[in-house]
This record gives structure tokens, C-alpha cells and sequence, in this order.
């Protein structure tokens, strides 16, 4: 048995959450800027989360909904979920994002994974607070990788990991197989192979034997 470990937001997804909750806050830009930070390892991953969090207190939580429905999986992903659950594959989704975009996605395209790992904005009095909470605030993917290999009953050995940015970066040297999706320039020298779509990732399992087309 084998886990694939997708991080979700510029993987899985093109969508940025936090700018799409941003928009709704007119706050966008300055989202943008702290993610492109963050994703080229200029700031702290954590540091960053929590700024982008700050920016959208007092966020009516009906707004919050509307942008995460704006949170789509992009071309290809659905039906490469789907072919891995297919192979008996244990899917993953290991992000700094927030589970309910990442649900919301993954229930418009009528697929599911295995595993979800992420945060949350917690909301109080139909507002979103300005904190953020959950177990990847730190970006501590590696732990989070090494967490779901045990439950699954597998070793580090026979684990994937598919990602982009900066935060991607323990997972991706954790797994036994790192593939960038068009990764951040700091995080592609530690990437085993670089691919831009996800007909590419699934043509890599193929080719290093995770999923066989025979």
C-alpha cells in the first residue's frame, strides 16, 4: 500500500483561499503579498497564517461561506483522486489551508480522500475571529506525513508527496517521493521530479510504480 500526499492550496487547487476570503474583506493584496512571502521562504510559515488570518476579522461568516464555494479543484485533480482510490491508493490532502474550502471543492467535483489534514478559522458571533486554528499552523507537514504512514500501517518509504511551496518543503523531504507542482524557486532543488499538471503527476506514478496501467 501506498499514501499520496497532495498539499491543496496551489496544488490541488489554483485557488488561494485566503485571497478569495480576502477579496471579501478588501484585503487581497496585502494576502497575496504575505503568500508569496511565505510560499518563497522569506517569512515564516506560521507568521504568515496568522497575519492573513488577523486581516479578515470581523468577516460575516455568510461571506466566508461564499468564498470558499469559490474554491475549485483544478483540471485534472478530480479524476486523479479518483483513479488512485480506484488503485487502493490512500489519498491525503495535507494543508495549511482551511477544511472547508478544501471540502467544498472536493464535494463539487464528487470525490473524496482518505485523509484531511488542516485548519480552521474559528467564528464567533457569525464573524470570523481574526485567529486561526488547527494542526498545520506550524507547516509541520513532515510530522503530519509521518502521523498518517502509521496509521495507515506504512513506512515513510511508501509515501508520496506533492506540493509547491515553501511550507511543502518537510513533507516533500520526508516522503520517499517528492514531486513539485511547479514549485517556488527555494523549493524545487528539493523536488525529485517537477511537473506542471496532473496528468504529468499521475504519468510519474506510473512510472515509479504506484499506479500500473497494465
Amino acid at each position: 500500500m501506498t499514501v499520496v500526499a497532495f498539499d491543496f492550496d496551489g496544488t490541488l487547487s489554483d485557488s488561494e483561499m485566503t485571497v478569495l476570503l480576502g477579496e471579501r474583506r478588501s484585503v487581497a493584496d496585502e494576502m497575496a503579498q504575505i503568500t508569496d512571502r511565505a510560499m518563497n521562504d522569506e517569512i515564516g510559515y506560521a507568521t504568515s497564517l496568522r497575519e492573513r488570518a488577523a486581516l479578515l476579522e470581523g468577516l460575516p461568516e455568510a461571506d466566508a461561506t461564499a468564498a470558499f464555494d469559490q474554491v475549485e479543484l483544478r483540471p485534472g485533480a478530480a479524476d486523479l483522486i479518483e483513479t488512485l482510490n480506484e488503485a487502493g491508493v490512500t489519498t491525503a490532502i495535507l494543508t495549511g489551508g482551511f477544511e472547508r474550502g478544501v471540502a467544498a471543492a472536493l464535494e463539487r467535483e464528487g470525490v473524496t480522500v482518505d485523509h484531511i489534514v488542516s485548519n480552521r478559522l474559528p467564528i464567533t458571533e457569525a464573524e470570523l475571529t481574526g485567529e486561526v486554528d488547527g494542526p498545520l499552523i506550524e507547516g509541520t507537514k513532515d510530522d503530519a506525513l509521518a502521523e498518517l504512514a502509521e496509521t495507515v500501517g506504512v513506512s515513510l518509504a511508501d509515501t508520496v508527496a506533492v506540493g509547491d511551496g515553501a511550507n511543502d518543503l518537510p513533507m516533500l523531504e520526508a516522503a520517499s517521493l517528492a514531486i513539485g507542482f511547479e514549485p517556488k524557486p527555494a523549493v524545487e532543488p528539493h523536488c525529485d521530479v517537477v511537473v506542471s499538471s496532473m496528468a504529468a503527476v499521475e504519468e510519474t506514478l506510473v512510472s515509479e510504480g504506484v499506479l500500473d496501467r497494465s
